[in-house]
């Protein structure tokens, strides 16, 4: 038997209840969220499950949301299970004043990267992680890049004129 999104979604209710929540399929791709101090039993599950196997991590990264007091800041994980070839989107929120969130490292070494990449741009701080540093920024740098706290452009900048740009 094929897996499917329902079979996916249907264990992990079984095991998890109503502390997964934010159930979507956007584009096919089962997606759900879990509160952060559950986001290495998750994965965990995930991996183990003789149905489930989901065994490969494709991608981590974050996203910030300003607007979400008290969860501004979303680390997704991607997972695919090789066997039957489907993916799904796993997401952990937590606040930007203490974003802290465990390491994945133990369970997917291709985590030590990604989440080294996810702590420079966005603040991430995952416990846990074997030598979390900068590794595309300068260590100096004490903000991070990727979170929308600053405006696009240099407001002021002269030659920014709008008319010159034609609008206005």
């Amino acid at each position: 038997m094929a897996l499917t999104n329902e079979i996916v979604k249907q264990k992990l209710t079984e095991k998890f209840g109503e502390q997964l929540a934010d159930w979507q399929e956007p584009y096919g791709m089962l997606t759900f969220a879990a509160t952060k101090d559950l986001n290495l039993k998750v994965l965990q599950f995930l991996f183990d499950d003789e149905t489930l196997q989901f065994r490969f991590l494709t991608d981590l990264q974050a996203v910030h949301y300003p607007d979400r007091k008290g969860e501004e800041l979303a680390v997704v994980y991607h997972l695919h299970n090789l066997k039957d070839n489907i993916r799904i989107r796993f997401k952990v929120y937590t606040d930007i004043q203490k974003p802290d969130v465990y390491s994945a490292t133990a369970l997917f070494a291709g985590a030590n990267w990604m989440e080294r990449e996810t702590y420079d741009f966005f603040g991430v701080n995952f416990v846990g992680h074997p030598n979390l540093i900068r590794v595309l920024n300068v260590d100096e740098m004490d903000y991070f890049p990727m979170r929308k706290e600053f405006p696009l452009e240099d407001q002021t900048r002269v030659d920014k004129d709008d008319q010159m740009f034609g609008r206005g």
